[in-house]
């Protein structure tokens, strides 16, 4: 049990974090709108892309957060860099509801956003490791995995308060919510702030920090103790690789890939999809406390790694299992009349364009383009010198080569090629959308779950552990690098590159390899070089 004095600690230390996250999700809640609100002047594939590129923009900050607010915290103290976070992150995010649309005024409107999404990301750089820092510092011998794992539910609580506020939005608004109702939640974030700051102010400093500063054991160059030293940079390399990176993608995938998966592929309606990761959200968070309080006893390096052992063995039938329950008529109807691009391979381009410049003329670009918008799946044939065709089922429609074209003639070669397409996919039985009549809403809620359960696995004991591995003096400073990193590049890039795996090879499940690669990677480093910490206890 955990006693009254410890309990408002944890309190306070969540509470705010929890709202931290929230703001922090919403955006990656509410991409699809948002690539339309401010990157409106790109076709529609580029612009979900880069949505996703400006929410993976805080993430890669992150680390540069880390190190700044890292050093304040090991340097200042535990409680200022918890203020001057917050308040960071809650002014940043309300001003994303008060920026006008790319259809006001032009190009400034996302050059603005990601520069608000990049202060949100300096701002959480600086906040995970200081609320697992002071946890930490005020846990008992041997609940320390307990006490750490508290912090650990504020991600994904953060997350379900950002999917309760926007379906309740949703709901009231309607179509509304599309055209402006999607800042409330934003603008929210201002009351939250209010309240995170009020709550923040009434810690007390670390008794850990205190003690140092009063013995004068405390760092002076934080930076230069962590980093610059081979022995503890060792070990912050060591915490990334075996550790963080594939907690890291588990996390994302479990709670971020699997929305996406479910909207963009499975074309599940966004109300329906959000609330069953909520549901999948409520079910699983006591796990992290579950996987925090049985680190105390059996280690924190066994659940983690066990966690990105698990995944990476099981993402494959689990999404497919998604498929199958969410949307099974993207299955059969891939299974009775399978789509095959046709086409010279050394023809075909990567689809990505950064300025909205570039005119993919090309045959084989023009039957991928097709197929990319309408989400559908589709194996590759080459044939070299030829013509690019789609193949679905018996019926193949071939393409044309636009270079000769004039833009007019481009156009409406491409519509009408657009609805052959598109004929030919109704006819085959490829759905529009998903059939809300023929959705296993139980099964759907129940891998979802197990899914988080997965992210409570790699991530419940994760701040103990980093906890740690690292003295007092250069806490803050020295775990704040690796799960930032791990969390800010490896996961938070984990939607923009698994898209873009689907989108170049046309399999819809491609881009797991992703963070199977990364969860197996980091399950081999962490087994053999990275030690368990459970009874260390040090806090020197």
């Amino acid at each position: 049990m955990i006693d009254k004095a410890h309990r408002q600690v944890i309190f306070a230390s969540s509470l705010g974090t929890v709202f931290e996250w929230y703001d922090f999700y919403l955006y990656g809640s509410l991409a699809s709108i948002i690539s339309k609100q401010f990157f409106a002047g790109v076709n529609e594939t580029t612009a979900f892309i880069f949505a996703l590129l400006a929410f993976a923009a805080g993430f890669a900050v992150r680390p540069f957060g880390a190190l700044i607010f890292g050093r304040l915290g090991d340097l200042a103290g535990r409680k200022h860099t918890f203020l001057i976070t917050i308040i960071i992150m809650g002014c940043s995010t309300a001003l994303v509801g008060m920026l006008p649309a790319y259809s006001k005024i032009g190009v400034a409107a996302p050059v603005l956003l990601v520069l608000l999404r990049l202060l949100q990301g300096l701002a959480l750089g600086g906040e995970y490791g200081g609320a697992a820092t002071y946890v930490a510092e005020h846990a008992p011998a041997g609940k320390r995995g307990l006490y750490t794992s508290c912090i650990q539910t504020t991600a994904t609580l953060g997350l379900f308060l950002s999917l309760l506020v926007i379906l309740a939005c949703r709901s009231m608004l309607g179509a509304d919510f599309d055209v402006w109702g999607w800042r409330i939640p934003f603008l929210v974030s201002l009351l939250l702030l209010g309240v995170s700051v009020y709550i923040r102010l009434q810690l007390s400093e670390s008794p850990v920090f205190l003690e140092m500063k009063s013995a004068g054991l405390a760092s002076k160059a934080p930076l230069t103790d962590s980093f610059a030293r081979w022995s503890n940079l060792k070990v912050v390399l060591l915490a990334l690789a075996g550790g963080t990176a594939g907690q890291a993608v588990v996390w994302y995938c479990g709670q971020f890939y699997s929305l996406f998966f479910l909207t963009q592929t499975l074309k599940m309606d966004a109300f329906t999809a959000n609330m069953l990761m909520a549901g999948g959200l409520l079910l699983g968070t006591p796990f992290f406390i579950v996987f925090g309080a049985l680190s105390d006893k059996i280690g924190r390096k066994k659940i983690v790694l066990a966690g990105c052992v698990l995944a990476a063995c099981t993402y494959f039938p689990l999404f497919k299992a998604l498929t199958y329950y969410a949307n099974p008529a993207i299955e059969l109807a891939q299974t009775q009349s399978p789509v095959v691009v046709v086409a010279d391979a050394a023809a075909c381009k990567f689809q990505f364009d950064p300025v909205g410049k570039a005119v993919f003329t090309a045959s084989c670009d023009v039957v991928k383009g097709q197929l990319a918008r309408t989400g559908i799946p589709y194996s590759n044939e080459n044939a070299p010198g030829a013509v690019a065709a789609v193949r679905i089922g018996t019926n193949t429609i071939t393409a044309f080569e636009g270079s000769p074209l004039s833009a007019a003639e481009f156009a409406a070669q491409s519509t009408a090629f657009g609805k052959q397409v598109t004929a030919a996919l109704n006819a085959a039985g490829y759905p529009a959308s998903a059939d809300p009549d023929r959705i296993n809403y139980g099964m759907v809620l129940g891998i979802l779950t197990l899914l988080v359960i997965y992210v409570t696995m790699v991530y419940g004991p994760i701040a103990a552990w980093l906890v740690e591995l690292f003295p007092a003096r250069i806490r803050y400073t020295s775990m704040s690098l690796p799960y930032h990193i791990g969390n800010g590049w490896f996961g938070g890039f984990l939607p923009t590159v698994s898209f873009a795996l689907v989108a170049y090879t046309g399999d819809i499940y491609y881009g797991l390899w992703y963070p199977i690669g990364i969860a197996v990677m980091t399950a081999v480093i962490g087994t053999f070089f990275l030690r368990e910490t459970l009874g260390s206890e040090q806090i020197e």
